[in-house]
């Protein structure tokens, strides 16, 4: 049986531009690169030199503090370039993939049969380690620890998501074999919505012989890995817990162990108010974007593009590069361009507001089953100020810390408070709500990642 845990606080912002489930065929124009900044937390060392043929599978990279921590190339190529910036630090490795693709074989293995030592073993060699995350700290973790627990996210609810259901079809096995082998590692939870019909699908599988299933029935941020751990079994000082936000993590994974090959396919979301069809695609991690881009989208309108979703991603360009767990790329409009005539006066019935600061609430009561889309642009719609102590945050965090006090923290460096009151079970993604309602306009995550980075080289 199921955990059903019922979380009140959050809030859904729904969104125009949602993918329709259709797939669009795309033809790549060859060009890919690994990005060390999608991997938090690592120090890159480059492995390879201009004009180095490598296959799928082989590494580009590796953690400096860990070498034996490796990140494999999605294609069989040649390696382009390696883009430095400031102090010579990586940005990215670029290759241009072969019109054949050659693969790296690891092997087939039995899951059943393998110890978790092994498992870990498996993924190190493969280059696939570094795609699995820890708290406290949120970054990529390192095989010298062991966890006391792993947690899977398999619900994704933030604005605009790409629906994991969706993806796994046709992939059931790969995504059983996944859960299995880190059920070797350790103990496991797999984190799902209240989607009766995903649910019996995942029964079907047989995924409740490997992993704790927990049902999480509450608005987002009930999807985030960091709040699931905060409502299962929270982390104290001292402990270690592995987390994948990103279930497709565990596809690569399962197609690891079951065909020997790395395989980064991902089934991504074009979404956006801006996106003239809506609709999902497979594409490679690092897969250049301006095939998926061009015709996408009014190119005379001046648009925000996301690496991800409207919350938690990075804005990007055509010529970007897909995230390694990125899975939407988001078009909205910049709104650079908006006139507004009389501002803040008029009363606004388009947009959307949390404290019924516009009329536009009136339209959208609790007893309509059928909510409201909007269309948001990425203005901030005012300046830093000093933070308000209104409790805002604690509406959409549902988590059992005090936020705002924890903010505040962070801010002061005091690092003996920060731990009182429970840095060590938080990552940057569970303020990206607080940080969207915040009246302070201040930059939560940002803070959040900077107050991680200095505790953990106090504690290091």
């Amino acid at each position: 049986m199921a955990n059903v845990i019922k979380l009140r606080k959050g809030l859904d912002i729904n969104l125009q531009g949602k993918a329709e489930e259709k797939k669009i065929q795309l033809k790549s124009n060859g060009k890919y690169a690994l990005v060390p900044d999608d991997f938090e937390g690592i120090t890159p060392k480059v492995v390879v030199k201009e004009g180095d043929k490598v296959k799928a599978g082989d590494a580009l990279f590796v953690n400096k503090q860990y070498p034996e921590v490796k990140f494999a190339s999605p294609v069989s190529g040649t390696v382009r370039e390696v883009v430095r910036g400031e102090r010579r630090k990586v940005l990215c490795v670029k290759v241009d993939a072969d019109a054949q693709q050659e693969f790296v074989d690891f092997g087939k293995k039995d899951v059943t049969k393998l110890s978790g030592e092994q498992v870990v073993n498996a993924l190190l060699e493969a280059g696939l380690f570094g795609y699995i995350n820890q708290l406290p700290y949120a970054v990529s973790t390192n095989p010298s620890v062991m966890p006391k627990a792993i947690f899977v996210s398999a619900l994704r609810d933030k604005p605009l998501a790409a629906d994991f259901q969706y993806e796994v079809k046709g992939q059931e096995q790969d995504f059983v074999t996944g859960i299995q082998a880190l059920s070797k590692i350790a103990k496991t939870y797999l984190g799902l919505g209240i989607q009766p019909d995903f649910q019996t699908v995942i029964r079907q599988l047989g995924i409740d012989k490997y992993a704790e299933l927990n049902i999480f029935d509450g608005p987002c941020p009930a999807g985030n890995v960091g709040v699931q751990v905060n409502n299962v079994d929270p982390v104290n000082k001292g402990e270690v817990v592995w987390t994948i936000g990103d279930p497709t993590v565990v596809l690569f994974i399962g197609r690891l162990f079951n065909t020997g090959k790395v395989n980064l396919t991902r089934t991504v979301a074009l979404c956006g108010s801006e996106v003239k069809s809506p609709a999902y695609v497979d594409m490679l991690v690092g897969e250049e974007l301006s095939t998926l881009l061009s015709n996408s989208y009014d190119a005379s309108k001046s648009v925000r593009i996301i690496n991800g979703n409207v919350l938690t991603g990075k804005p990007t360009t055509k010529e970007g590069y897909l995230g390694a767990h990125t899975s939407e790329i988001t078009v909205i409009p910049e709104g650079d361009q908006a006139d507004e005539f009389l501002g803040w006066i008029l009363p606004r019935f388009k947009q959307f507001s949390v404290n019924r600061s516009y009329f536009s609430w009136l339209q959208n009561p609790w007893f309509v089953s059928k909510k409201k889309q909007y269309a948001l642009d990425a203005r901030i719609k005012g300046g830093e100020r000093h933070m308000i102590m209104s409790g805002e945050y604690d509406k959409v965090l549902p988590m059992d810390i005090y936020g705002e006090y924890l903010i505040k923290a962070i801010i002061a460096g005091d690092i003996d408070r920060q731990e009182a009151l429970g840095i060590y079970e938080v990552s940057p993604e569970d303020f990206a709500l607080a940080e969207f309602v915040d009246s302070s306009k201040l930059e939560l995550q940002r803070i959040v990642r900077e107050g991680l980075n200095i505790l953990r080289k106090e504690n290091a």
